[in-house]
């Protein structure tokens, strides 16, 4: 991934949570619980979080998983890392320093993969982000589970509207006062309106050698998530 963006997480990594939850008024934790219950349905006892930032979804993940489940985070980030450790230790979850697009994991390793409000920051185009996806396919065992939680285009004109308003006007401004990085919340405010409706962004799943994709908008449709099988 970029370097620029890695600099950009690394800024932000502190204050990374709160500014979510401010931004989102506090949905997002609801989101990634709701992710978190649809990904749980994978079998087997191998899970990976790519792009896991401060570890929200993994943490989720290890609080639903049996006990014989091995979770592994993955990021690109090490003060994102770094603010995932000084959570209380859970047995089951580790944690790699990698990037989402080279995987340090053989073909066929997990029985499921989750990532959460990251797809779009590795969709500069539409090549690189099938070559993510693309990798997270080759991971998964046959008949694994990948579940993505990413913010949405609306449905309704006027709901995707008001939506993109919201975002032109609060989050560079409210996550610079609130972080001290104005570029992390110009970037983020930047892909937000960018990423794909929802069936977009099931056919570039299909593309990118998935099955049985289906998406559940939130919220009125400004996040969704998406399930697929390998």
């Amino acid at each position: 991934m970029r370097k620029g963006v890695q600099k950009i997480f690394a800024e932000a990594a502190e204050t990374y949570e709160l500014v979510n939850h401010v931004l989102t008024l506090g949905l997002d934790i609801l989101w990634r619980r709701k992710a978190a219950r649809e990904a749980i349905k994978a079998k087997g006892f191998l899970w990976l979080d790519v792009c896991s930032g401060t570890g929200e979804m993994a943490l989720n993940l290890s609080r639903l998983a049996d006990k014989e489940v091995k979770i592994v985070s993955v990021d690109f980030c090490q003060p994102m890392i770094a603010k995932s450790l000084k959570k209380r230790e859970i047995p089951n979850l580790s944690f790699v320093l990698a990037e989402s697009g080279r995987l340090p994991f053989v073909d066929m390793t997990f029985n499921l993969v989750t990532i959460s409000f990251a797809t779009r920051n590795i969709y500069p185009n539409k090549p690189e982000l099938l070559a993510h996806l693309r990798e997270f396919h080759r991971v998964l065992k046959p008949g694994g589970y990948f579940v993505n939680l990413e913010t949405s285009q609306p449905s309704m004109k006027i709901i995707q509207k008001l939506f993109h308003l919201y975002i032109n006007l609060t989050v560079k401004q409210l996550g610079f006062l609130l972080s001290g990085s104005r570029a992390a919340y110009r970037y983020l405010a930047y892909t937000i309106p960018r990423f794909f409706p929802p069936e977009e962004f099931s056919s570039v799943l299909n593309e990118a050698g998935f099955t049985q994709v289906t998406h559940r908008p939130l919220f009125l449709g400004v996040s969704a998530i998406h399930t697929a099988i390998k």
